[in-house]
């Protein structure tokens, strides 16, 4: 198994969000990116990382920071989107290593916003989506939340819900899981 095949990023976005529709003018941004890098082969976590994204299109809302935790002080301190696209490419290798999340939310969300943005997408065409991967070897009928999962799985919620950084650890700790019971599928380019 060569590097590229061993690690994975996990991915978690947070981005801006309402109690309702959004204001006018206003869309949803990605403001925070968290990824944990799992080495498949050695069973564990090795590396997590925050990336604070600052939103142009939109402000942090009070049920956002409810949510999430995040201000929109904080968020001004981040990069801009086409910043942590390139950051993410360089220093994570996103383009050429596998990459999973919980559901198709975050993947949808960066094809959009880098769209929007005229940014180009970091990531590469090997993506697995976790949720569906775990409902499949669970054998349940709805895919659960990520929450939910680690119950089920019998694994602890390790950080605070709905924060990218604390969330991409935890799916990590369900991918690893998956990995030791043999079934955590191999990215599978066409269907990424």
């Amino acid at each position: 198994m060569d590097t590229t095949e061993r690690l994975l990023n996990v991915v978690d976005v947070e981005a801006t969000c309402w109690d309702g529709p959004p204001p006018p003018g206003a869309v949803s941004e990605i403001i925070e990116i968290g990824l944990t890098v799992v080495d498949l082969a050695g069973g564990e976590r090795i590396g997590r990382h925050r990336v604070l994204v600052r939103p142009v299109r939109s402000t942090v809302s009070g049920f956002c920071t409810e949510l999430t935790g995040l201000t929109q002080a904080e968020v001004d301190t981040g990069l801009g989107f086409a910043e942590a696209c390139r950051l993410l490419a360089a220093e994570h290798r996103a383009g050429v290593r596998p990459w999973a999340s919980w559901g198709d939310y975050d993947r949808h969300q960066f094809t959009r916003q880098c769209a929007a943005a005229g940014a180009q997408y970091p990531f590469g065409r090997l993506h697995t989506n976790a949720k569906a991967a775990f409902t499949a070897a669970h054998g349940l009928r709805r895919r659960p939340g990520m929450d939910q999962a680690l119950e089920i799985a019998g694994l602890p919620l390790e950080g605070r819900h709905h924060r990218g950084e604390d969330d991409a650890w935890n799916i990590a700790a369900l991918v690893l899981d998956l990995a030791a019971r043999g079934a955590w599928p191999t990215a599978d380019p066409a269907h990424g």
